[in-house]
């Protein structure tokens, strides 16, 4: 999705930088030019701001935007994923693993919760980074509970996986 998106700011900088805060954070865009998270209304000079742009550049970008079907297709649609837990975990009762991998490779996440299953620790959020907008990519596990260091040393074991980090 990404590369579709980009390829369409290629000759504007600061659309493209409003373009990637939209998707990082699911900003849509209805066709009347205002931006939303959600149902709440983001005045452009918020996203200028975060976007480190000229607030003009944001109402030129919506323009662009509206007026190119295929990037209005997706960037009237998305959607932000939801609260992180990973900042509260500790408060929950939860703890964080942290993984880095090759994210182009298929089973990362299918081979690490086939351990933690194993171990009878369930997860309460995953949060896979998109490798094409973040520079190094992890898959982060809000997990219930504490992992066994045996089950640490098993994720550490599989060909997948890179690094590994806890946080308690």
């Amino acid at each position: 999705m990404w590369t579709s998106v980009k390829s369409s700011f290629q000759n504007r900088k600061a659309g493209l930088e409003i373009a990637r805060l939209m998707v990082l954070n699911g900003i849509r865009l209805d066709k009347s030019g205002r931006f939303y998270v959600n149902n709440i209304v983001i005045p452009d000079m918020s996203i200028a701001r975060a976007a480190g742009v000229d607030r003009r550049a944001v109402r030129e970008t919506a323009k662009f935007i509206i007026s190119e079907p295929q990037l209005m297709s997706i960037l009237s649609k998305i959607k932000p994923s939801g609260s992180s837990l990973v900042e509260v975990a500790k408060e929950l009762g939860f703890s964080v693993l942290i993984i880095e991998s090759d994210p182009h490779e298929s089973g990362v996440i299918a081979d690490v919760s086939r351990v933690i299953a194993k171990y009878k620790v369930v997860i309460r959020q995953a949060l896979a980074d998109d490798p094409d907008l973040v520079p190094e990519p992890k898959l982060t596990l809000v997990l219930e509970g504490i992992l066994p260091s045996s089950a640490l040393d098993e994720i550490r074991k599989l060909k997948c996986v890179k690094s590994l980090k806890l946080q308690n």
